[in-house]
């Protein structure tokens, strides 16, 4: 028998073969083949014409979840860590698309700074705008309340998570490696598979509670399969408005809990029972949403019922509440006193001093 390439691109050449010989004969990869097929792309072991031609191969045979395993195991390996400081509670960690929002206004920096003013860290991540839909990104929606949350090195995001409860992973600034492959993105013009792995990845290491936002149910199932492949412990899925984690208010919830390496169990959860129902906003110009986003902190104008069915729920599903009505309850509170708002002015001082 032959000996198995040991050159880069003659090994890459070697795994595109099998996720890219056709619809009868391309198979999947292993989950270590699937780590070294990224580890290739991403340290330049293999050319642009590879990379271009593995990732639509793999997005036309979708991947599997031992492949998706394998590529957050890169990311584990090659990408940051940050860890939460003694007795801190466990963080949520979102999951959500790199490539932003165009259609819905997004309420998650809303929802995380309620969470963050009932002692709820968490942790996001995502990056510039970028393909293929080139939303707008979390950099821009916390910039725009006066938060600045790019150009920070990770020593000093951690000591910041530690002490303040927001941590947000920029990848130009944390994980440029990854950063490389989005000008394949742009050419390709289609979410390569590992924008499925983005979702499923996080940056924490410990204890934490995973948030992963999906839109097709197919994308959900592999995302269980593959979670527990990784042997995340807890997690929530949710089917949010553009594959976000952000909950619809005028539609039925779709979530499910996999926890303990247990079968995910459904959860659909109904805004018109909580006197949260109506139109989800729209997304319209980032200043536009800057005005709402500051009414809604106040607990008015359009985004205010959005935000209270986000947060009070996640207050819910992170155990900060008993029980879902007393997570609006609690959302509500916050937003009248004023505690979200007063959470925003200390990260903005925080970060103005360092």
């Amino acid at each position: 028998m032959a000996s198995p390439p040991t050159d880069p691109r003659s090994r890459f050449k070697a795994l595109l073969r099998k996720v890219g010989s056709g619809e009868h004969t391309s198979r999947g990869l292993s989950r270590a083949e699937a780590a070294e097929a990224l580890e290739l792309m991403l340290t330049g072991g293999a050319s642009d014409t590879q990379i271009g031609a593995f990732l639509i191969a793999h997005r036309i045979r979708r991947p599997e979840p031992q492949e998706l395993a394998g590529m957050v195991d890169v990311y584990r390996d090659r990408g940051p860590s940050l860890r939460s400081g003694a007795g801190q509670r466990r963080p949520l960690c979102v999951g959500m698309p790199y490539d932003g929002r165009t259609r819905t206004a997004p309420l998650y920096p809303l929802t995380a700074l309620v969470l963050l003013a009932a002692g709820q860290p968490v942790l996001l991540q995502g990056g510039a705008r970028m393909p293929v839909k080139y939303g707008v990104t979390a950099v821009e929606l916390f910039g725009s309340l006066g938060l600045a949350l790019e150009g920070l090195d990770l020593s000093t995001l951690e000591s910041g998570f530690q002490t303040h409860g927001l941590a947000l992973i920029h990848q130009p600034d944390h994980f440029p490696l990854a950063d490389n492959l989005i000008r394949h993105r742009d050419d390709l013009g289609k979410r390569p598979p590992v924008a499925s792995a983005e979702l499923l990845w996080t940056a924490h290491r410990g204890d934490h509670l995973l948030v992963s936002g999906f839109v097709h149910p197919p994308t959900e199932s592999r995302a269980w399969e593959t979670l527990r492949l990784l042997q995340e412990k807890d997690v929530i899925t949710v089917k949010g408005l553009e594959g976000s984690t952000d909950l619809p208010i005028g539609r039925a919830c779709i979530t499910a809990r996999m926890a303990n390496g247990m079968s995910a169990e459904r959860l659909i959860l109904h805004p018109r029972d909580h006197g949260c129902f109506g139109p989800d906003p729209e997304w319209q110009t980032l200043d536009i949403w800057t005005l709402q986003a500051r009414e809604a902190l106040q607990g008015q104008g359009p985004l205010a019922a959005s935000l209270r069915w986000n947060a009070g729920t996640y207050l819910w599903l992170a155990g900060i509440s008993a029980s879902l009505e007393a997570g609006l309850e609690q959302a509500t509170a916050c937003l009248q006193n004023g505690e979200a708002d007063a959470k925003l002015q200390e990260l903005i001082a925080w970060r103005a001093a360092v």
